[in-house]
């Protein structure tokens, strides 16, 4: 039986920026994978949330997040609505049975989320709320957990203390990475903002360069259990 990958995100787009190389890179070894977003990714942006006036762009969004997962073979994707940027005004718990439901439908071995101590406040309770839900009691399906940086959100929380242990060579599917972060029109921006398709590229030759390979994506160890 191959083994299971979910993605735990706050947002659209974190699944690309964070680990689409390395996850690609294990389905095409067998792996199957799972993606869930648990934010709308949009409401922020406005004085008060009103999801009803973004409702077109929350639409366009999630068609974008759809086919950037099909691209690298994620099997299914879980959409939640929390949001935007807001997730410090919704009980923990909420999030939490939502990423516990998931989970046991998923079964999953490993799962991919967020740095505890990114800029964004999302990705902070995301990790919080993954924790929280995959506590190693003994029926617990999940024995790796591995934290990943988001650019514009990891390295821009000061001090930075990001210290990855963990680096995958990614080095023949940084193009599926590439081509979906293509997908999220919406979300690209131009370099040298970080979230550019310079700033991504730029920082997988750096990851690459301290481990001796060409692109690399680098995590932390959460927990692994042998």
């Amino acid at each position: 039986m191959s083994k299971k990958i979910l993605i735990v995100v706050a947002h659209p787009d974190d699944e690309v920026l964070g680990c689409f190389g390395t996850v690609a890179r294990l389905i095409q070894e067998g792996y199957e994978a799972y993606t869930l977003i648990l934010g709308e990714g949009k409401t922020s942006r406005d004085v008060e949330r009103k999801e009803e006036i973004k409702k077109e762009e929350i639409i366009q969004l999630n068609n974008e997040t759809i086919n950037a997962n099909n691209l690298i073979g994620i099997k299914k994707v879980f959409l939640e609505s929390f949001p935007d940027n807001r997730f410090d005004s919704v009980d923990l718990l909420n999030i939490i049975k939502v990423i516990s439901r998931v989970k046991d439908e998923v079964q999953p071995d490993i799962i991919f989320t967020h740095y505890k101590n990114d800029l964004n406040i999302d990705h902070q309770i995301t990790y919080k709320a993954v924790i929280t839900a995959t506590r190693p009691m003994t029926d617990e399906s999940v024995k790796e957990i591995y934290s990943f940086e988001i650019l514009s959100s990891t390295e821009w929380n000061y001090p930075i203390s990001f210290s990855p242990d963990v680096f995958y060579d990614i080095t023949h599917v940084l193009d599926l990475k590439i081509d979906a972060m293509k997908e999220y029109k919406s979300e690209l921006c131009s370099y040298p903002h970080p979230r550019s398709l310079e700033g991504i590229m730029l920082n997988a030759r750096y990851q690459g360069m301290r481990v001796g390979k060409q692109y690399v994506e680098a995590f932390e160890t959460i927990r692994v259990i042998k």
